[in-house]
């Protein structure tokens, strides 16, 4: 079998994806940047997409929800906030927000595979990107977007471990040490 499918497909791989309509981070950045605070009605977040009846991984937030988020301690007082965020927390009632974490990101195992298996040397490439969004709405009507997320994902995670599968053992026997000793 090593003969046939190479070393690099039997390296492990993991993809976290969030089923959406939008697939790259330019796509979704695009439609929530058409987002117009005090224009955009919540008819037209579902003409653009924006409709957590329809489409998956759209969460609907209450107010009490959503305070923490812009007021997360005493020394925040409501006049620091954007002015949209102000009338939203103002009204109390009638009001809304949506939340969306959308992600596509590859986890991939690469480097030596017998040095892997064994627990050695696991080097790892993390690829992707994700995006946050959310929208608050006061009457049927968007009064501020907010969004921030990593447009693309590129980080390798190299992990050594000298002893390999014995590493876990000796972490354990110094610990057993340790307790019997106190």
């Amino acid at each position: 079998m090593l003969l046939t499918t190479g070393c690099q497909s039997l390296f492990i791989s993991k993809r976290t994806s969030t089923e959406c309509q939008w697939t790259n981070w330019d796509q979704v950045n695009i439609a929530f940047d058409s987002i117009v605070p005090n224009h955009t009605t919540v008819q037209d977040l579902k003409y653009m997409g924006f409709d957590p009846k329809v489409q998956p991984n759209i969460k609907i937030m209450p107010y009490v929800d959503v305070v923490p988020i812009f007021m997360p301690n005493p020394n925040i007082h409501l006049c620091d906030l954007p002015t949209g965020v102000q009338v939203y927390i103002e009204a109390r009632q009638n009001n809304l927000a949506y939340c969306m974490e959308l992600q596509n990101v590859l986890d991939k195992r690469h480097g030596n595979l017998a040095l892997d298996v064994f627990g050695f040397k696991r080097l790892s490439h993390e690829s992707g990107w994700r995006f946050k969004g959310l929208i608050l709405i006061k009457n049927g009507v968007v009064v501020y977007t907010l969004s921030s997320g990593e447009p693309q994902i590129s980080s390798d995670d190299d992990n050594f471990r000298p002893l390999g599968p014995f590493q876990d053992l000796s972490d354990s026997a110094l610990h057993l040490i340790s307790s019997a000793v106190h």
